[in-house]
């Protein structure tokens, strides 16, 4: 079972280390190995500050650490996870090759051109991320991302409490549009599972 934490927010202090795949920020004499897209490292010289938005994987038998430059790219990760089959490591390889809203477009658009150039990523894997989020990605160029946002959150909490993610999904459907906020739609899903 993969789940967010939410125990590290925000983190900032200095790069001290960058490589392909991470960077060491110093934060009051600890370095924290935090995973992030090399359009946000590269952007950022060793002993600059830097400050980042961040998401805390959580397996088994690690934690890993994902910072993001801005909510906006927190939140397309966040939503690229919710797709059965995608991970951390998937996930920042697609943000790596496109910005979040050039992938709007092109998943808006059903153009899997983007999606297939990360390592891993065919074109059934590219098609199933299109058909899977498309609906979300519309309802966040034209709503409210907050709604979205709770639409991750409450998907997180069921499965986390075992409910198959595909039932997850189907239930996420049937609630009501006007009940709004993670805490009231758990609530109601969970009266839909019965």
């Amino acid at each position: 079972m993969v789940y967010d934490m939410s125990m590290i927010g925000r983190i900032s202090g200095k790069l001290i280390e960058k490589h392909p795949l991470y960077g060491i920020i110093d934060v009051g004499g600890l370095g924290y190995k935090v995973h992030a897209t090399l359009p946000t490292l590269g952007q950022v010289a060793i002993g600059e500050d830097i400050t980042l938005h961040t998401y805390l994987h959580v397996r088994e038998n690690t934690l890993d650490l994902y910072g993001f430059e801005n909510e906006e790219e927190k939140f397309f990760f966040e939503l690229l996870l919710s797709v059965s089959g995608i991970g951390p490591k998937s996930a920042v390889g697609i943000l790596n090759i496109a910005s979040p809203d050039s992938l709007k477009s092109a998943i808006s658009a059903g153009d899997t051109t983007h999606l297939v150039k990360v390592s891993g990523i065919g074109k059934k894997s590219a098609q199933k991320i299109i058909l899977e989020l498309k609906d979300k990605i519309g309802d966040s160029i034209e709503g409210d991302p907050l709604m979205m946002q709770d639409e991750v959150d409450t998907m997180e909490a069921l499965v986390s409490l075992g409910y198959p993610e595909k039932e997850v999904r189907e239930v996420l459907q049937k609630i009501p549009k006007d009940i709004s906020g993670a805490h009231e739609k758990i609530k109601e899903a969970l009266k839909i599972l019965g």
